[in-house]
C-alpha cells in the first residue's frame, strides 16, 4: 500500500519535476524565460498598492511580497508602499524605473495657451453686484424686459443666475445676476472672476453700503473695469451725487471728476435711461476688444449646480473660450459626464454653446462645487483618472485634518471638553447656496459652541439624509427644498425635525438662537448675610443642626451657604433646608437674632464655623 501511495505522489509530482528541470537548464544557459515578457519601464506613482505594482511589473504579488519580507517588511497584497520601497522591488527584479507624481493627472486639463491669435469677438460677461435690495434683479429684469425677481423670497436674490441678452443691434451680453447678502461673498468673488465688467448697482436712496464697498473690492481684484448704475432715481428722496461722492473714498472716480469710471442714473421700476445703461456695457467692451477661439477644446466655469429631481444633477456653465458641444465628455472638480444637453436661460435645447454662452449642462454624474473649472477631455478614462484621482485628494484632506491631532493635543482637548456642538444637515436647492450656509455658520460659534455640519448638499430631502440625521442627533435645515413623503414619514417615526426656510436671514436667526441657548448660563451671586456656629446639637430624627448667631444681614431658608472653617471653605454651595428660630421653622432671620440651621446632606459642622448666606441667579448669554 505504501508503495502505491509513492506511485501516487510520484505521478503528481511528475508535472512539476519537469518544470524544474526546465528552470535548470535554462539557468544554466545563463537566461529566463519569462524575462522578454516583462515590461522593460515601469512607471510608479507617489504612492502604489502592492497588487497595483505587481500588475505593472507583470510579476506575482506573492514573489514581491517575499522580496519585501526578506527587506523586514511585512505586507500584505492591498498595502500601499511609498516610491522609494517600489523602486527597490523594481530593481531587484530587473525593471526600469520612471517615477510620476500624481498630480501629474493634472497636467493638460486646462490648457495655458492664450488666445492672443483669435479673431472671433465674443459677448461680454457682465456682473451685476450691489447691496441687499438695491435692484439688482429688478434691473436685471428690466434689462430682460422680463420678470424674475418678483418671485423671490423676502426680494433677495440667493442663487446666481446667468442670462444672455440679445440686443436689437443683434449685440449680445453674458449677464450674471450675483447675491447680495453677507454670506454670499464666496458666490460674489466668483462671479468677478469670470466676468469682463462689473456694473455696480447702488440705490439713490441708500447710498454705499457694506456689500457695495465688498462688490469694489471683488471687482478691483480680479482687475475688472467698473460701471456704476445709481438705481432708484423715480424715489423722490434719490440722491445720486451724495452716491457719486461716497463712491470717491473707495477710488471710483467718475468721468464728470476727471476719472474713468462711467456713472448712469437709471430706474429699474420705470425703466429709465436702460439705454444709457447698456451703450456704457458696448462702449467698455469694445475698448477691452474681447476675442475668443471657439474652434480649441472647450473650457468654462460651473457658476451653479443642482440637483434636480427628473433631470438628476444639473450645472450652469459659462463658456470661456472653445465650443462646447452635446455629447462631449467634461470634467468639473469631481464630477464627470457626457454632456446629454445644453439648455439655455430660455430653456431651449441646444447643439452647441460657444465663448461666453451660458447654459445648463445635462449628463454629469454628481452636482459639481461653484467656481469649478470646467473641461472637455478626450476619453472617459481620462475622466475617470481625474475625477478619481480629485476624489481621493479630498478624502485624504478631510481625514489628514483629524489624524493630524497630536495625541497631547487631544487628551487636552478631552479633558477640557468645553465645545458642545450643534450637528446640522443641511440641503439646499442649489450647491452654492449649501456652502455659502456651512460658511456662515463655521462663522457662528465661539470657544464654547458651535455649529457643525454633518452633511450638506444640492437636492430634496432623501430618506438617507434622515437616516444620517438620526444617527447624528441632527436636525434637518431644508433651504428652498422639500422633502418626499417616504422621508418625511421615516424623520416623523425616528424623531427626526426637518426645517424648511427660503431666506438665509431666517436660517441663520434661528441658529443662532439655539446656538445661544445652548451657552453656559452666567451664574451671578448677591449676598444675603452671614452667621457664625456658637453650638451644634445632635438630634436623632434629622441630624446635626447648628445654633447660629445672625452677624449680618439676613439668612434665608433655601438660600444657598458657603461654610467657612479657619478661613477654609468646607462647603461650597451648600442649601440651607430647616432654619428655626426656637421651635417655629421661619423663612427668615435678621441680623442680630439666633437660630438654628440645618444643612442638605451635610453633618460635619462644628462650633466657631462661619456661614454666608446668598442667592445664586443664572443670566441667560448670547451670541454677538
Amino acid at each position: 500500500v505504501a508503495g502505491d501511495g509513492d506511485t501516487a505522489e510520484r505521478m503528481r509530482s511528475l508535472a512539476s519535476v519537469r518544470r524544474a528541470r526546465e528552470r535548470e537548464k535554462e539557468k544554466r544557459k545563463g537566461g529566463s524565460t519569462d524575462a522578454p515578457n516583462r515590461p522593460r519601464e515601469v512607471i510608479i506613482p507617489d504612492v502604489i498598492t502592492v497588487q497595483e505594482l505587481s500588475n505593472r511589473m507583470a510579476v506575482r504579488g506573492v514573489d514581491i511580497i517575499k522580496f519585501l519580507m526578506k527587506q523586514g517588511l511585512m505586507m500584505k497584497i492591498n498595502d500601499v508602499i511609498d516610491t522609494d520601497t517600489a523602486e527597490l522591488v523594481a530593481d531587484e527584479f530587473g525593471m526600469a524605473v520612471k517615477r510620476v507624481s500624481e498630480s501629474d493627472v493634472e497636467a493638460g486639463f486646462l490648457s495655458d495657451a492664450i488666445d492672443d491669435e483669435a479673431t472671433t469677438p465674443r459677448a461680454p460677461v457682465v456682473a451685476i453686484m450691489g447691496h441687499v435690495d438695491h435692484g439688482k434683479t429688478s434691473l436685471l429684469d428690466a434689462l430682460r424686459t422680463t420678470d424674475v425677481a418678483s418671485g423671490e423670497a423676502g426680494g433677495i436674490t440667493q442663487h446666481i443666475g446667468a442670462y444672455q441678452v440679445r440686443l436689437p443691434s443683434d449685440d449680445r451680453v453674458t449677464f450674471l445676476d450675483t447675491p447680495g447678502h453677507a454670506a454670499f461673498s464666496a458666490m460674489r468673488a466668483r462671479g468677478a472672476n469670470v466676468t469682463d465688467i462689473v456694473v455696480l448697482v447702488v440705490a439713490a436712496d441708500d447710498g454705499v453700503m457694506p456689500q457695495t464697498i465688498e462688490a469694489i473690492q471683488h471687482a478691483k481684484a480680479a482687475n475688472a473695469p467698473i460701471i456704476v448704475a445709481v438705481n432708484k432715481i423715480d424715489k423722490p428722496d434719490a440722491n445720486p451725487l451724495k452716491v457719486v461722492n461716497e463712491l470717491l473714498q473707495y477710488e471710483v472716480i467718475a468721468e464728470s471728476l476727471g476719472g474713468d469710471t462711467q456713472i448712469i442714473e437709471v430706474s429699474a421700476k420705470n425703466r429709465t435711461n436702460l439705454d444709457g445703461l447698456i451703450d456704457a456695457i458696448l462702449v467698455q467692451a469694445e475698448m477691452m476688444d474681447l476675442k475668443a477661439d471657439p474652434e480649441r477644446s472647450s473650457e468654462g466655469v460651473v457658476i451653479e449646480a443642482k440637483l434636480d429631481k427628473g433631470r438628476g444633477p444639473v450645472a450652469t456653465v459659462l463658456v470661456k473660450r472653445g465650443t462646447l458641444r452635446r455629447g462631449d465628455i467634461v470634467v468639473a472638480g469631481s464630477a464627470w459626464g457626457k454632456v446629454r444637453a445644453l439648455l439655455n436661460e430660455r430653456n431651449e435645447q441646444l447643439t452647441e454653446a460657444g465663448p461666453s454662452v451660458p447654459v445648463e449642462i445635462l449628463g454629469l454624474n454628481e452636482a459639481p462645487s461653484p467656481g469649478e473649472p470646467l473641461a472637455v477631455v478626450e476619453s472617459e478614462a481620462r475622466a475617470r483618472e481625474l475625477t478619481e484621482y480629485r476624489d481621493r485628494v479630498k478624502r485624504e484632506k478631510a481625514t489628514g485634518g483629524i489624524n493630524q491631532v497630536s495625541l497631547v493635543d487631544m487628551m487636552s482637548k478631552l479633558q477640557s471638553k468645553k465645545v458642545s456642538e450643534l450637528p446640522v444637515l443641511i440641503k439646499a436647492d442649489v450647491q452654492g447656496s449649501a456652502e455659502a450656509i456651512v460658511g456662515s455658520l463655521e462663522k457662528m460659534g465661539n470657544e464654547e459652541v458651535r455649529a457643525r455640519t454633518v452633511y450638506s448638499g444640492a437636492g430634496g430631502i432623501t430618506e438617507s439624509d434622515v437616516q444620517l440625521a438620526k444617527s447624528a442627533g441632527a436636525p434637518i435645515l431644508g433651504f428652498n427644498v422639500r422633502a418626499s413623503k417616504q422621508a418625511r414619514d421615516l424623520a416623523e417615526r425616528e424623531g427626526v425635525e426637518i426645517r424648511y426656510y427660503a431666506i438665509i436671514y431666517d436660517l441663520l436667526d434661528d441658529m443662532k438662537g439655539v446656538l445661544s441657548g445652548m451657552l453656559a448660563p452666567l451664574q451671578r451671586e448677591t449676598f444675603l448675610g452671614n452667621a457664625a456656629v456658637l453650638q451644634v446639637f445632635d438630634i436623632s430624627k434629622t441630624g446635626k443642626i447648628a445654633g447660629c448667631r445672625v452677624s449680618e444681614g439676613v439668612v434665608r431658608k433655601g438660600a444657598k451657604v458657603r461654610i467657612i472653617r479657619d478661613d477654609v471653605v468646607v462647603l461650597e454651595l451648600g442649601t440651607l433646608t430647616t432654619l428655626k428660630r426656637f421651635k417655629d421653622e421661619v423663612n427668615e432671620v435678621p441680623s442680630g437674632q439666633e437660630c438654628g440651621m440645618h444643612f442638605q446632606g451635610f453633618q460635619d459642622i462644628k462650633a466657631g464655623d462661619y456661614i454666608e448666606c446668598f442667592t445664586v441667579e443664572e443670566i441667560k448669554r448670547t451670541l454677538d
